[in-house]
């Protein structure tokens, strides 16, 4: 296992972390996780050298911390720095704060929580908890010993993402990143604003969820053809990431055995700096690639919004252009509908085609008509 730097602490992470929110489950149950399976691929990671692990709240229907507190047993808790995340959007007061983490311990069997991350931080969640305190009650936490490093996981734009890092002095923080998500959230530019001020990065979604391991369309498959090293397309996504210095970490989602055994023989081949030229300017194609199969030609430049009626025009187009570009239409949809990815009120349905948009937008998108085309394809129920 190759190890890495975590900001401005004196500890080494594993390059590999083992991100608990897709575990196996049994009879397609997200809430009934398999638990033989998972925690042999758990402990197996943690014997070839991953020593975080990370969870929250919600993952696998509320079911993941518990299983944890079980799956660490026999010596493993002691391996790992262990990481779950506070439920922003449960939070409505100060008290809450204390509920939340208790109850995590509890479920984790654990008397302290080696990272806590206050989660999903935007620009709806991270005031709220800011005015409720959430700052001074870490610190407190932290001299309990309740918790030890306080970080924050972040969906949102970088100007909000930049906000937040200046507000406070975080260990670290947790970001979407990928090769395919330069420009997307904090992106490149947010990962290293956030390691030149001293914060460890962790980057969730080295994948994008698992679409760039999907069978490539051909556009794409011709191109990795033509790499002089030949790498399975998670190697490829994995390494790039790896690629930069200001990374600390990657967690990585794994379902099945397979999925730990090429991680971890990844992790072994990684390192900031090893993609030759010729090999990050073949990334380079492959994401031009993608993005031109993109059917509708949104650049997320954001003139469109906001819209009165509250439709969040360009996610709603990342949705149907990802579930198009990459062929990952089921997962998507189950997104698109589902209220904590986005908001009924946010989505194409909302739209009663005022046509101030159309206006607005400088290339020119037929956004009315590629709204409703977003939303049958996305909900054909509806």
């Amino acid at each position: 296992m190759q190890y890495r730097s975590f900001g401005r602490i004196d500890w080494k992470p594993s390059a590999l972390g083992f991100g608990a929110m897709r575990l196996p489950v049994l009879g397609g149950d997200p809430g009934n996780i398999d638990e033989a399976l998972a925690t042999q691929m758990i402990r197996t990671a943690i014997d070839q050298g991953v020593n975080y692990v990370d969870t929250a709240w919600p993952y696998h229907n509320e079911q993941c911390e518990r299983f944890l507190g079980r799956c660490l047993r026999d010596g493993y808790r002691e391996r790992v720095r262990l990481a779950t995340k506070l439920p922003s959007w449960l939070v409505e007061k100060h008290e809450d704060f204390d509920r939340f983490l208790d109850e995590q311990r509890r479920r984790l069997a654990t008397e302290k929580i080696d990272s806590y991350l206050l989660h999903g931080l935007n620009r709806v969640q991270w005031p709220k908890l800011y005015d409720l305190g959430v700052l001074d009650w870490a610190e407190q936490a932290r001299r309990e010993g309740r918790i030890g490093e306080v970080g924050f996981s972040f969906h949102d734009d970088l100007d909000a993402f930049r906000a937040i890092v200046d507000t406070y002095d975080w260990t670290f923080c947790q970001i979407q990143y990928n090769f395919m998500d330069t420009g997307f959230q904090a992106g490149t530019e947010g990962l290293h604003y956030a390691a030149r001020r001293g914060l460890g990065v962790v980057v969730m979604e080295p994948l994008r969820g698992g679409s760039l391991t999907r069978p490539a369309p051909r556009e794409v498959a011709a191109l990795w053809e033509t790499a002089s090293i030949k790498r399975s397309q998670a190697d490829w996504a994995l390494q790039w990431v790896w690629n930069d210095s200001d990374v600390s970490l990657v967690l990585s989602g794994m379902t099945a055995m397979g999925h730990v055994e090429e991680n971890l023989a990844s992790a072994e081949r990684s390192g900031a700096g090893t993609l030759r030229d010729d090999e990050l300017r073949l990334v380079d194609r492959v994401r031009d690639a993608y993005r031109a199969l993109a059917p509708i030609p949104c650049t997320d430049c954001r003139y469109c919004q906001p819209c009165p009626q509250g439709v969040a025009i360009s996610r709603v187009f990342s949705f149907y252009n990802d579930a198009m570009a990459y062929a990952d239409l089921a997962r998507l949809s189950a997104q698109y509908a589902n209220d904590r990815f986005m908001k009924p009120e946010s989505r194409a349905d909302r739209c009663v085609a005022c046509g101030i948009c159309e206006s607005a937008c400088p290339q020119r998108v037929e956004i009315i008509e590629c709204l409703k085309k977003a939303h049958e394809t996305l909900m054909p129920q509806a």
